[in-house]
């Protein structure tokens, strides 16, 4: 195509004195040009101008936009240094009119549009107020412009959205100057009166360093060095999705070539005391919240084949979750007394009269710190931790025969295709990019979860199989098996059952999981799913029974709490339901609560008026806001705002209904503890490796409560896990192998290492 360039210079005398409608001027330019009315014309206009500290500014501006700035730089008296139009001819095929350039941005395959600015995401569904440019955002998943991150977006539109808005962010990258975009041949100027003029005695008005392209490799010896980076340290490839790794990169790409990197010493001295000073002074402002809410103190043991134990204790609040301390308990794990001692240091680290709970797991079952809490502090509850409790139930689950039998069939087909790379290619075409399993925070929410995939891509798998595309793999044994497997009609009949009865416990366990205070409803959202499985065995009492039983021994055994049941009496979303049909049930627990929470007969003073008035929905409970609000906000925040007519229940309300019921499922790294605990070192290193700890996993909480994703999925498929695991010759000492290094005091870094580490028959090796 030709490309004609007109290149006029304007002083900002002549556009005062001669221009006075650019707009008029400017329209009559177009208009006179040769076959402006037989050829489709695009303009781009550059605006360069000398800003009041001498630097040089530009704008790419379409003409509207254009006039306006000429306006102004005019009314201001500012010095407008030239206007350069590019002119461009084009044929339909490439012309891109200014009004149509948003609709055909490629990111509008992603998003549907509704009415005014609002657009719809295709992965999510959620609406978005502002265009196509916060659709950007979402994708990207970047903690930016105020958008939550998109959950369900597929990793190649999170990667390719990026692209686009680093190179919309970096104008090395525009259209104008990157090395992929070759404009054609550019006639030389008509004139020597269009050349460019010098603004000072050395610099020239259109400086060759603004438009000159990056160096045509420089993209991929970039790209080379951080895979190098990576390849060398031993760096997870996951890493590459961290915000905080796309936050580096933009740090450094702003400071440009003048840019250092810190050093060892610089990063293990000043700048993690820097950062553990900064997370020091955000839990500062959390403690303040302490006095109205209280908190949570969450107690975690990790256990491996070593007989190694480690404690990690974090506190948690309605704002937030902080990482206190890890501590080796190796010697004195089933030591009551000892580990007595150890709780006793950490509540008053955090101070007796701020804790309302502590949340322990299964492996403190057996220890008796229970009742040693339960004794010496009497206004402290100890919960069990609910995320556990219901990855045990969905565990039973799958422990029925049927059940069980349809993981195995939907594991041999996994296995197949992610062991041959043909077939795995192909099935991620057909399916978008997509995978059929999907890697969970446990072991048996890693099945329920690659099920539910699996009955998603029923159809896609099905075509596979039959294609064309397919028949090079088509005579292979386990080929033959997986088509077997694939046209009966009973494993997709079990598939869709066990997909129905799994998916009410898997949605509790994302509420419960979330960091959110959960305790006032964790008793709604079993009853909700209870309900839910009776409802699809309306008509096989049999079965109802069978999985009914389950949930109502793990609830009872495991998960029942006194606190658990003041806390959904307390709730108005409950109290005032009048479908609600367990309510009676709770009021001897509450009083319990009560008791312990008010233990003197002072404090407990006009309590019967003051339940009666809330239960009644008297005073303040009953004006409109407080009954519009019911569902709506929070029960914490509900009684802050309508409580005042019981101001002593409000107080007992408030603290109750603010704690969470689970802990938080981080990925276990046990080489930055082992480092810190079972290695030798003096004591300057052990502190920072202390500290180092401290920081990892404090901004680890922190992100997962900033970006919006499944709480109970790794965004990864566990390559390790026996969804994709295949071993050809099976043996009693097999599992061994999936630690590697790791036995002989190496890096043991997995995703949960009760769920992804060990089978089913493992865990009665160990007692775990």
């Amino acid at each position: 195509h030709c490309l004609v360039i007109k290149l006029i210079y304007l002083l900002q005398n002549s556009i005062l004195a001669t221009w006075s409608s650019p707009l008029r001027s400017l329209n009559l330019f177009l208009s006179s040009s040769p076959g402006s009315k037989e050829r489709h014309w695009s303009c781009v206009f550059l605006i360069f101008r000398q800003s009041s500290r001498g630097n040089i500014e530009y704008f790419l501006l379409d003409p509207e936009f254009c006039y306006l700035f000429i306006y102004a730089f005019c009314y201001r008296r500012q010095t407008l240094l030239g206007l350069c139009v590019w002119q461009v001819e084009a044929d339909e095929e490439h012309f891109i009119p200014f009004s149509m350039v948003r609709e055909k941005d490629i990111c509008w395959e992603y998003a549907e549009k509704l009415d005014g600015n609002k657009v719809k995401c295709k992965f999510c569904s959620r609406v978005l107020n502002g265009g196509i440019s916060r659709l950007k955002h979402h994708l990207s998943r970047l903690p930016s412009k105020g958008v939550n991150p998109c959950a369900k977006v597929r990793d190649d539109v999170t990667d390719r959205v990026r692209s686009i808005l680093a190179a919309k962010d970096d104008p090395k990258d525009s259209p104008l100057t990157t090395n992929k975009y070759k404009p054609p041949e550019v006639k030389p100027p008509l004139s020597a009166s269009l050349l460019p003029v010098t603004v000072s005695s050395g610099s020239k008005l259109f400086p060759t360093s603004i438009l000159a392209p990056p160096t045509p490799n420089a993209q991929v010896i970039a790209e080379r060095s951080i895979s190098l980076f990576f390849f060398e340290n031993k760096i997870d490839w996951c890493v590459a999705r961290s915000p905080s790794y796309h936050h580096m990169l933009d740090a450094i790409a702003k400071c440009g070539p003048a840019f250092f990197a810190p050093s060892p010493l610089s990063l293990k001295t000043e700048w993690l005391d820097r950062v553990k000073s900064e997370i020091s002074l955000q839990l500062k402002d959390s403690e303040k919240e302490w006095v109205t809410t209280g908190c949570t103190i969450i107690a975690e043991a990790w256990t491996d084949n070593k007989s190694r134990a480690l404690i990690n204790f974090s506190v948690s609040s309605p704002s937030r979750i902080f990482f206190h301390k890890s501590v080796d308990a190796s010697s004195y794990f089933k030591n009551t007394k000892c580990l007595a001692d150890l709780f006793d240091s950490v509540i008053q680290d955090i101070g007796q009269e701020h804790i309302v709970q502590i949340i322990m797991d299964n492996s403190f079952s057996y220890t008796g710190i229970s009742n040693h809490i339960l004794q010496n502090y009497g206004s402290i509850f100890v919960s069990p931790c609910a995320s556990q409790c219901l990855s045990i139930i969905l565990e039973e689950f799958s422990k029925v025969d049927w059940v069980n039998q349809c993981i195995s069939q939907a594991q041999v087909i996994s296995k197949f295709v992610y062991n041959n790379r043909p077939v795995l290619d192909l099935m991620r075409k057909l399916t978008g990019g997509q995978d059929i399993i999907r890697t969970g925070v446990t072991r048996s929410v890693s099945n329920f979860l690659s099920l539910q995939s699996m009955m998603k891509q029923k159809a896609r798998l099905k075509h596979m199989f039959n294609s064309s595309e397919y028949t090079t793999q088509a005579n292979k044994p386990q080929s033959m098996s997986c088509v077997n497997i694939l046209e009966d009609n009973d494993f997709w009949r079990a598939l869709e059952e066990s997909v129905a009865i799994s998916e009410p416990i898997l949605k509790v366990l994302r509420e419960v999981s979330k960091g959110k205070p959960a305790v006032g409803s964790i008793y709604e959202l079993m009853s909700k799913a209870k309900e839910s499985i009776r409802t699809y065995y309306i008509m096989d009492e049999n079965k109802h029974k069978v999985f009914s039983n389950i949930v109502d021994t793990k609830w009872c055994d495991h998960l029942h709490s006194p606190l658990h049941a003041a806390a959904a009496f307390l709730n108005p979303s409950i109290q005032y339901n009048p479908e609600i049909k367990f309510l009676t049930s709770l009021k001897e627990d509450f009083f319990k609560v009560l008791e312990k929470l008010l233990p003197t007969s002072d404090l407990r003073r006009d309590i019967t008026n003051q339940i009666f008035t809330f239960t009644r929905a008297k005073g303040m409970f009953g004006c409109n806001l407080a009954m519009e609000a019911r569902d709506s906000v929070s029960p914490g925040l509900w009684w802050e705002q309508f409580g005042d007519s019981a101001p002593v229940l409000q107080r007992v309300a408030i603290r109750i209904l603010s704690q969470v019921c689970s802990s938080y499922n981080l990925e276990r790294q046990w080489s930055t503890f082992q480092q810190m605990h079972w290695e030798r070192r003096n004591t300057i290193d052990r502190e920072i490796l202390n500290n180092l700890a401290y920081v990892n996993q404090n901004l680890k909480l922190g992100r997962m409560i900033t970006l919006e994703t499944d709480s109970i999925s790794l965004e990864d498929i566990d390559m390790m896990s026996e969804w994709v695991e295949e071993a050809e010759n099976p043996s009693p000492a097999q599992w061994l192998d999936r630690f590697g290094s790791a036995l002989d005091g190496g890096d043991l870094n997995t995703r949960q290492f009760g769920g992804a580490i060990f089978s089913a028959n493992d865990h009665n090796i160990f007692g775990l």
